[in-house]
């Protein structure tokens, strides 16, 4: 499997990775992402080299998604937090959600390789508030509660966590010249 940046070209796979998560957790009950996500920060996001596709070896279409950077959300982390080093996941989406690959700890993985390379200590990341099934794969991934933040601000993301960012003893994925 192959890693890469995504670029502006990538926009509309992007957009429909949110939107066939979106049917996909509508059909379980869950409101999650059903904002639609902000053009502008989507193109922030691509031309500062934060947004990865992840595709499989010969695969034309990417099979997942994930942004990964340094910005931690005032209305999620508090001012003492946001000073730790720390990288900080969004977005992790696969094109085909709940089949149970192991993709989604395999990025998570990555993330936490590329953030320990960065010199960050933590990796963290937000959930949506009452998607508890979420919360709990974040949790069977090493992803300690930090708290649970109820503000208009977090958009119903508010359920924050973290786990120490740590190096792989393999390579994940193929590309970027990296694990």
């Amino acid at each position: 499997m192959k890693v890469s940046r995504a670029t502006l070209e990538d926009g509309p796979r992007l957009r429909k990775f949110r939107t066939d998560a979106v049917a996909w957790l509508a059909q379980r009950g869950s409101d999650q992402w059903s904002t639609p996500y902000p053009e502008e920060l989507l193109r922030e996001s691509i031309t500062a080299g934060e947004v990865f596709l992840f595709h499989s070896a010969g695969g034309l279409e990417p099979e997942a998604t994930v942004t990964l950077d340094t910005k931690a959300d005032p209305a999620l982390w508090t001012p003492e937090e946001a000073l730790e080093p720390a990288m900080y996941v969004h977005k992790l989406t696969l094109s085909q959600p709940g089949r149970r690959s192991g993709l989604g700890s395999r990025i998570l993985d990555w993330c936490g390789d590329r953030a320990a390379r960065a010199g960050a200590r933590w990796l963290r990341l937000d959930a949506w508030t009452t998607n508890s099934s979420l919360q709990d794969y974040y949790r069977a991934q090493g992803f300690a509660h930090v708290r649970t933040v109820v503000d208009a601000d977090a958009y119903g993301s508010g359920w924050v966590a973290q786990r120490p960012a740590a190096l792989t003893a393999t390579p994940l994925f193929e590309g970027l010249g990296t694990r």
